[in-house]
């Protein structure tokens, strides 16, 4: 697949992920969520902003680039980003998780299934932990708490990303009878759930996360979207993020990689395959 469809279908997941409702404590068309620095449109403006990034990104990934080279590109994306946002960060996370899925979707005969391995194989070993200066939110969190953060997701090959969220993403289609919408909350709430995300320990330490993750963990025991009233139930999971100011960044840039993945599918190999992968949260 060329560069800039690779790229495109990068920056639709970004898109897609804005649309999806309702996402506690997350920024979507309807509300800022736990957010008032940024809105819907800035997000788009970033997303939009970082498509040329994706190509150059994706080409490196063709010419069989090292850590070094897609860390260079990365940065210039992030700067890219920032300036485009006075100064928010509202896609780092997703730069580099999509940068190195997008630079494993150049690789020659890459397919969806293998993207995370590829991640593994060629860029795993030389993905850094952070450097003690970085004061960042997700390093300082990292320090503190020891949770893994995107980093170790990477290297693992993006392990959640096929455990939990394409399986999710999935599973809420056939429950929602094909409404990609509630698919994307099915998706959201199971990674919720199931990821120790870095943003929620920031935002809310520990006691934050557990009940993030009970919260989410609730809804999809609850029958997820394949639930009559399940709108009201995320709604209200909304509200309870919003009133404590909690926001599963994590876990919306995980969204963001799932539905690139998913789409990268169905664009090089048709319609997706039966899952064989399925948690029992799912």
């Amino acid at each position: 697949m060329r560069a800039e469809a690779i790229a495109a279908l990068a920056t639709q997941a970004l898109l897609q992920e804005i649309d999806v409702w309702p996402k506690p404590g997350l920024v979507s068309r309807i509300d800022t969520g736990s957010h008032s620095d940024m809105d819907a449109a800035m997000l788009e403006r970033s997303a939009l902003t970082l498509e040329p990034h994706f190509v150059r990104l994706a080409r490196a990934g063709a010419r069989d680039a090292d850590m070094q080279t897609l860390r260079r590109l990365g940065i210039a994306a992030e700067s890219a980003m920032f300036a485009a946002t006075d100064g928010v960060n509202t896609h780092r996370g997703a730069i580099f998780g999509l940068g190195l899925l997008c630079a494993a979707a150049g690789v020659a005969n890459a397919t969806p299934d293998r993207l995370g391995n590829i991640v593994r194989e060629r860029w795993g070993a030389s993905i850094d932990p952070p450097l003690p200066q970085d004061e960042s939110h997700g390093a300082r969190v990292r320090r503190h708490y020891g949770a893994c953060g995107a980093r170790a997701e990477a290297a693992s090959g993006f392990s959640l990303l096929y455990q939990i969220g394409w399986p999710a993403l999935r599973k809420g289609r056939l429950l929602a009878s094909g409404d990609d919408n509630a698919a994307c909350v099915q998706c959201c709430f199971a990674l919720i759930a199931a990821v120790a995300d870095t943003n929620l320990l920031y935002r809310g330490g520990l006691d934050g996360l557990r009940l993030c993750r009970e919260i989410a963990g609730a809804f999809i025991r609850r029958g997820g979207v394949g639930c009559a009233d399940w709108s009201a139930h995320a709604i209200n999971a909304h509200r309870t993020f919003v009133a404590r100011a909690l926001s599963p960044g994590g876990s919306a840039d995980l969204l963001a990689m799932t539905l690139f993945v998913d789409a990268f599918q169905t664009a090089s190999i048709g319609p997706p395959q039966r899952c064989t992968q399925e948690p029992a949260l799912v």
